[in-house]
């Protein structure tokens, strides 16, 4: 279950607009980007349409502010700390764990799971997913990574290169069983979760330590 936005409930146009982003976040996780129409949209909330073009005049506008709202909520990778004085380890292992916790959260997989669905009929919805969220992620890091990396405590390298390496570890394997819903992902356990993540952590480590 998605929790509903945060909003001041005193103004009237703040909730009216908070109610069209939840029931356009319900209608596009069941019937996909393109079985849904404004028009169902509106007669969830109940209004008009022409009420609904007020506050978004276009079904991708729409689906932005559905984008940012669970970003906002779960997107908690995009704003976790990331200590420059720490050691890499550490600030990598602790990034990976919040990171992946984010990425299954239901709310997200399933923002994933309809953008992929979408991708090759609406590219632009994929675009939209990945700068409103991965792509400032990476970004953040990446100038971390470019940091540590100047201190020689990591080597030398493209750091935004560093950062795809780090996230494709950790989403190499129950990762991908999730997003395929397989039977592997159903039995998913925070151990082995765990495991993985000091797995990919160990990886890249090795691959991106500092030269001797």
């Amino acid at each position: 279950m998605i929790p509903d936005s945060t909003v001041d409930l005193e103004d009237p146009a703040t909730q009216r607009r908070k109610a069209f982003v939840d029931a356009a976040r319900e209608a596009f996780f069941a019937n996909g980007y393109a079985g849904t129409t404004m028009s169902s949209i509106a007669a969830r909330v109940g209004g008009s349409k022409t009420t609904l073009w007020t506050y978004f005049p276009s079904k991708e506008e729409l689906f932005e502010a559905v984008v940012d709202d669970i970003v906002q909520h779960y997107g908690t990778a995009l704003s976790i700390e990331l200590p420059i004085d720490e050691d890499v380890v550490t600030v990598l292992r602790n990034f990976a764990k919040v990171l992946m916790n984010t990425l299954i959260s239901d709310p997200l997989l399933a923002l994933y799971q309809l953008v992929v669905g979408e991708a090759r009929r609406f590219p632009h919805l994929a675009e939209t997913f990945y700068e409103r969220g991965p792509r400032r992620g990476k970004a953040r890091l990446a100038v971390w990574m470019g940091e540590k990396m100047a201190r020689g405590e990591l080597r030398s390298g493209d750091p935004m290169r560093a950062v795809y390496h780090l996230s494709g570890l950790c989403q190499s394997g129950l990762y991908q069983f999730t997003v395929l819903n397989l039977p592997e992902a159903r039995r998913l356990d925070r151990r082995r979760l765990a495991e993985e993540i000091d797995a990919a952590i160990d990886t890249f480590w090795r691959a991106w330590r500092p030269e001797a």
